[in-house]
């Protein structure tokens, strides 16, 4: 485990400004699958960076693929020049967040997924971007045909077919395919890359996993509604028809919903029990990220702003650190300034309360914050500097 102090930028070993050199893992002759880490060569040879791009020598195009029989919509973002180019795959967040994480819950166009890609496009990083089935502008269709059948399962298979996506593109350069989640999409890239770990799987050579919780979902709820009711006269009385809700949700049973309690938990109960949202809804609520995490063998980047205000830096921060222990391929950093995607926040962390935050979130004029920003691209460039393919063809990369 290695924390990030902040402001600093991570730089690759060795002396500032110098490329890369050596390698430090050997793989099979004739392996179709990489796991992370560069690839041992008989000579040293010097590993070039990611070329930075000018915002008008990106090109993007709209891509798709199938999930159980229903298309996964995308759009692949791709660096000038012929490659090989690293790449990365976004997994945006929870709810009907689509491949730009914007939400139709959330006012505003101002995305945080097409800033990142955009980024990193021009950082030299290939990026795929997708359209959760019940999220986007299918939204409606797809949400009828997935009524009931919405799994952890189901994500994994979107998150697959994006891999597969991005690799079938003749300027990727498969050993370095990184993930870049937020919130929720931790989980499912953590379980796709457990998943990959039987024979066949492609894993990703690295992850960085941005406003990721600590604790279950559950948790994480519970925490988030006791803030919004704990300074209300009856709060005590809310939280205890809370708890009993979801005790039964957890036993598997029918779910009272007490008129008492405000809309917003009304509506949050009455969606968890849906059976339009089932069996997803009980599987995330239970779903840990610092266990998953806690079994990656990859490296991995957490960052969680000191300004989110749905996942708390230090509760968050502390179970996921607690969970890899002194595991030498995690690293966390926490951008004093950045929200829950990455925003940068001006106001003071005492003056943020729930719904106007969120709310904020994608609003016109927000940008990425600077610090999350640069330990993102930093992170990332020194891994593809690293993971880069060695040429033994004396014809150079």
């Amino acid at each position: 485990m290695v924390h990030i102090p902040e402001g600093d930028i991570i730089r690759p070993p060795g002396v500032p400004g110098e490329p890369v050199r050596g390698a430090a893992r050997l793989v099979p002759p004739g392996a179709s699958r990489v796991s992370g880490g560069p690839i041992l060569s008989s000579e040293e040879e010097v590993l070039s960076p990611p070329v930075r791009n000018s915002p008008s020598m990106i090109e993007s195009e709209e891509v798709a693929w199938d999930a159980d029989g229903i298309p996964v919509r995308g759009t692949l973002t791709r660096p000038a020049g012929e490659g090989p180019h690293p790449g990365v795959v976004l997994v945006a967040g929870s709810g009907p967040t689509d491949r730009d994480w914007c939400s139709p819950l959330i006012p505003g166009t101002t995305c945080s997924g097409r800033l990142l890609a955009d980024a990193l496009a021009r950082e030299g990083f290939m990026t795929l971007r997708y359209d959760k089935r019940p999220s986007g502008p299918h939204i409606a269709e797809n949400a009828a045909r997935l009524a009931g059948r919405i799994s952890m399962q189901g994500h994994l298979d979107e998150l697959a077919g994006a891999v597969e996506t991005l690799l079938a593109d003749g300027a990727m350069d498969a050993p370095r395919l990184y993930a870049l989640t937020n919130s929720e999409g931790a989980i499912h890239a953590l379980n796709y890359q457990l998943a990959a770990q039987s024979p066949g799987g492609w894993r990703f050579a690295g992850l960085v996993l941005t406003g990721v919780p600590g604790r279950s979902i559950g948790q994480v709820a519970r925490s988030q509604i006791l803030a919004q009711v704990r300074d209300l006269p009856n709060g005590e009385t809310l939280m205890r028809h809370y708890d009993a809700a979801i005790a039964a949700f957890d036993a598997g049973e029918p779910i009272h919903v007490d008129p008492v309690l405000p809309e917003g938990m009304r509506m949050m109960l009455g969606g968890l029990a849906a059976p339009v949202n089932l069996p997803f809804a009980r599987e995330l609520w239970s779903a840990n990220p610092a266990a998953l995490l806690a079994r990656v063998k990859e490296p991995v980047l957490v960052v969680i702003g000191k300004k989110d205000i749905q996942v708390d830096w230090q509760v968050d921060g502390g179970a996921l650190e607690s969970a890899v222990g002194g595991a030498g391929n995690v690293e966390f950093a926490y951008p004093a300034d950045a929200d829950h995607v990455l925003k940068h926040e001006d106001r003071p962390r005492d003056d943020l309360d729930g719904p106007s935050a969120v709310a904020s979130y994608n609003s016109e004029g927000r940008v990425l914050d600077p610090g999350a920003l640069t330990v993102i691209t930093s992170w990332l460039g020194d891994h593809a500097r690293r993971d880069v393919p060695v040429d033994t063809s004396g014809r150079g990369a």
